[in-house]
């Protein structure tokens, strides 16, 4: 009886391991090798913008960046970028509370009179998935 319950535990674990994905983000157009690209990955409305499900940064090369976030459960995700100048860990804002930085976000989600909404840059993965993002 022990050997099936391990047996069941064991084939369980491995479906479960089978859905996790990698998702690859590519971010182009960076205007300059300066700073960083920080990137936020969300998996819910109520969170967009708040507060990252995983976030990253990387250096820029070449006006670009690659970030891969790994074993990711497959489901439904927002991704937001922006590209971090002078390496503060905020996107810096001018005294209207427009954005001085370069920002973006998956599926060239836009706002209107804000920032997009997690609707319009929603997306869904079930496979290793790589998407690219114009700031």
């Amino acid at each position: 009886m022990a050997k099936i319950i391990t047996l069941v535990a064991l084939f369980i674990c491995s479906l479960l391991s089978a859905q996790n994905v990698n998702l690859t983000i590519s971010v182009s157009g960076v205007k300059n090798n300066t700073g960083v690209v920080r990137v936020g990955l969300y998996n819910s409305q109520s969170t967009f913008l708040k507060t990252a499900f995983k976030g990253s940064s990387s250096e820029i090369k070449n006006n670009q960046v690659t970030v891969t976030f790994a074993n990711l459960p497959a489901g439904e995700y927002a991704v937001s970028v922006f590209h971090d100048e002078n390496n503060n860990a905020k996107l810096d804002k001018n005294i209207m509370g427009i954005p001085s930085e370069d920002y973006a976000s998956s599926n060239n989600a836009k706002g209107f009179m804000g920032p997009p909404s997690y609707k319009d840059a929603k997306f869904s993965i079930e496979k290793d998935t790589k998407i690219k993002i114009e700031l």
